[in-house]
């Protein structure tokens, strides 16, 4: 059962209208034509100065953000990509993760904020993460390199995995992917029904920000929906899921297919919880933070 907080923030969410963003096609245009007009921040909260060295470098058009522990020296490196259907920006629960990764695991976090679409489109993007990703498994560093994603940023982070180790064979040590969208085509035969228990996410305004994303690929193009992708010789993967996620199919598609190519795959489905609940002021949320620390913290001990 979900806990009372959980209960409640999902009815918050609803009366709060979150799933009006994702209600229609016209929702997101709305938005997107919005933030091309007045381009939200991505810059960290400046209280993170307060326990992290923050720097911030350039990979092509990209800011990368550097985020590592003050006065000690980080015991693994984490490349987090964030999420918001590829329309939006790094928001502050994004930097809450990072904080929590930074001060509670000792790591090293690499956070891109990569353009969002429609600038943004996944021929583009997921060459550019996948050289980031590439960068830092190869510079070594103290312990592991995990790489970790929510949302689109899970999907976008698997692609560039895929992409990376069908063409090096590099692969970080573990893959963590938050509520992940893998799967653009929005095909499954259960998320219809799913949608109305979902306090977040809505189909037209998805399937919206995914067309938008996708550019001239198509929707099963592994780069745009790595679930369609090889999972053949992908480091053990991690994922994170709430069955009031009309998204929560593709964790069970990719649950599947990874085990079915011989991945080492660790789930964590829990009942009655919205989108992104690991990123949320829930003690569930704070359980699967603590589960992501552990899996850093033993990145480093590789």
């Amino acid at each position: 059962m979900p806990s009372l907080r959980s209960r409640a923030l999902s009815v918050a969410l609803i009366a709060a209208g979150r799933r009006r963003r994702f209600a229609s096609a016209e929702a997101v245009r709305t938005r997107v034509a919005r933030s091309a007009r007045r381009p939200a921040s991505h810059l960290p909260p400046r209280r993170l100065g307060r326990v992290a060295e923050i720097s911030r470098t350039f990979v092509g058009a990209w800011p990368v953000y550097d985020v590592a522990p003050r006065g000690t020296e980080p015991t693994a490196q984490v490349l987090y990509v964030h999420g918001g259907a590829y329309v939006g920006e790094l928001v502050r629960p994004h930097w809450a993760v990072v904080r929590t990764l930074v001060t509670q695991a000792g790591a090293r976090v690499v956070v891109p904020a990569y353009i969002l679409a429609p600038r943004g489109t996944a021929d583009r993007t997921v060459p550019v993460a996948a050289d980031l990703l590439s960068g830092l498994i190869a510079s070594g560093g103290a312990g592991g390199t995990v790489l970790i994603g929510d949302c689109a940023g899970a999907g976008l982070a698997l692609a560039a995995a895929q992409w990376l180790r069908e063409r090096t064979g590099a692969r970080p040590s573990r893959i963590v992917l938050i509520s992940p969208w893998l799967d653009l085509t929005l095909s499954h035969p259960d998320q219809a029904g799913a949608e109305a228990a979902d306090p977040v996410l809505g189909l037209p305004g998805l399937r919206e920000a995914g067309r938008l994303y996708a550019g001239t690929l198509a929707a099963d193009d592994p780069r745009v929906s790595p679930l369609y992708g090889s999972f053949e010789g992908m480091a053990p993967l991690t994922v994170f899921t709430g069955t009031r996620d009309l998204l929560t199919t593709d964790s069970g598609e990719l649950l599947r297919r990874a085990r079915a190519a011989g991945v080492e795959v660790e789930v964590h489905e829990e009942v009655g919880l919205p989108h992104g609940y690991p990123l949320l002021p829930l003690p569930e949320g704070r359980a699967a933070r603590d589960r992501i620390v552990e899996l850093v913290r033993s990145a480093a001990e590789l």
